[in-house]
């Protein structure tokens, strides 16, 4: 497969890609592709997005801030967006980012900010987030992006998470009540939810094990940063993934 620029195209409002169809890119696109890639008309890019798949298409004019594209032939169909929901408490910008960076090439299908007793901050650009999980998504080559949920405090996560679905979560420290596990096979949909910094309050963590979808698990002996303990554990239910994929096909 060619190697060439992945922009995603986003599907709201417009219709289906088909071959030979011209497409407006972004303004941002169109910067990047004229002034950072130096690209002229003629070169190829590639479009992606959950519903259409990925699409080969070439330049057919580009300008400082407005880029068209024809549309040549499909190179990847649609297929199906699975992996774990992440429940993170929300970090300093920076941390915040990178959790939505790895998270998105870790398979991440959405990122729901929770906010506890302890979380540094309750500040979160929804739009910034969405941007960097979209950047992630070109990257890596997914065909999906995840979505980002408005921020919301931990009883309102739990009050809503689907009974079906386990919810694991990464203990720092076990308690004697906690039951601390590993993780081991999990399904598609299922969740993992990463404290703050400080961990969860004594209180929180009697609200986590009173839910009868929560598996508390733990991912070392060391304490790892919220980050850290975000990738450290994704890195775990993608095992388990594909663990439970090899045993489907057997």
């Amino acid at each position: 497969m060619k190697d060439c620029p992945r922009l995603f195209a986003d599907p709201a409002g417009r219709p289906p890609m088909e071959a030979d169809a011209v497409r407006d890119l972004e303004p941002g696109q169109a910067h990047y592709l004229g002034t950072v890639m130096r690209m002229a008309p003629g070169a190829e890019v590639a479009l992606f997005n959950a519903r259409d798949g990925e699409w080969l298409a070439s330049l057919v004019a580009v300008r400082r801030d407005r880029a068209q594209v024809r549309l040549l032939h499909r190179r990847r169909a649609p297929e199906p967006a699975c992996g774990p929901v992440l429940l993170f408490a929300p970090l300093k910008r920076d941390a915040t980012d990178m959790v939505v960076r790895m998270g998105t090439e870790l398979g991440v299908t959405r990122f729901l900010p929770v906010l506890t007793e302890r979380t540094n901050t309750h500040r979160v650009n929804v739009a910034r987030l969405e941007a960097i999980a979209i950047e992630a998504a070109e990257q890596c080559e997914r065909l999906d992006v995840p979505a980002i949920g408005e921020p919301a405090r931990l009883p309102e996560h739990l009050a809503v998470w689907p009974a079906a679905r386990t919810l694991f979560v990464a203990a720092e420290r076990s308690g004697p009540d906690d039951g601390v596990g590993e993780i081991d096979i999990v399904a598609d949909g299922d969740g993992l939810l990463v404290g703050p910094e400080g961990g969860f309050s004594d209180a929180e963590r009697r609200m986590l094990r009173a839910r009868p979808f929560i598996r508390m698990i733990t991912l070392g002996k060391l304490i790892l940063r919220a980050d850290t303990a975000a990738a450290c554990g994704l890195s775990l239910m993608g095992a388990g993934f594909r663990r439970a994929s090899g045993a489907d096909s057997r």
